[in-house]
């Protein structure tokens, strides 16, 4: 591979007029690596990675964002990580053309860098999957066990997932349904339908026994 890419080939390759690569050099958004070419008859030489930067900030400029803007985000990463010697060819950029924020190795933290600091992404598939397997969680009815008199009963609840609350019904007595706002009050609720029913039994077996 070559060692260093003069300007003229670099304009050819990057697509980078000269007039900027003069003004990149000038503002430190992206310097010749190889000879800045200080002196009359000198040139300019650009390594590989600096052909990256300089497509990574035609790039960023084709996006919409600002030379102030590029600038300031490389001031702050070349200050914050100066273990990154070259940001723009061994980071990962993402632009609405407004913002800039770098990927980080964390899918869910990027790091906004315009304003210097992280930002936490989400997946929306993996956050709708989330909400679908709580709501079908939701819908599985549960069961408690409840004492009414002497006797153990058991309630089955099913969540109202328009309104809220509970519908409850009793497993040995399916006339006994009630329904709460809270589960305690569901439970009370059947309680007193099963006590009712419990009534009516009784009150149905005397008359039986009377009518004999």
């Amino acid at each position: 591979m070559v060692a260093g890419f003069g300007a003229k080939l670099v304009k050819e390759i990057t697509g980078v007029s000269r007039m900027q690569l003069q003004h990149w050099d000038r503002t430190g958004i992206v310097r010749p690596s190889v000879s800045r070419g200080a002196g009359k008859g000198s040139r300019r030489e650009y390594s590989f990675k600096d052909l990256v930067q300089l497509k990574v900030a035609k790039r960023l400029r084709d996006e919409g964002i600002s030379l102030q803007k590029i600038r300031k985000a490389l001031e702050f990463l070349r200050k914050n990580f100066p273990d990154v010697k070259s940001p723009l060819a061994e980071l990962r950029f993402l632009t609405n053309g407004v913002d800039l924020f770098i990927l980080t190795d964390r899918a869910d933290l990027i790091l906004d860098a315009l304003k210097g600091q992280f930002v936490f992404s989400f997946a929306l598939g993996a956050m709708i999957d989330s909400l679908q397997g709580t709501i079908k969680g939701l819908q599985v009815p549960r069961e408690e066990r409840i004492s009414v008199g002497n006797e153990w009963f058991t309630a089955v609840l099913t969540p109202d997932l328009e309104d809220g609350g509970f519908t409850v019904v009793c497993r040995e007595i399916p006339a006994a349904i009630s329904q709460g706002e809270t589960l305690q009050e569901a439970l009370d609720n059947l309680a007193d339908a099963i006590e009712l029913c419990l009534d009516a039994e009784e009150e149905l077996a005397k008359n039986k026994i009377q009518a004999r």
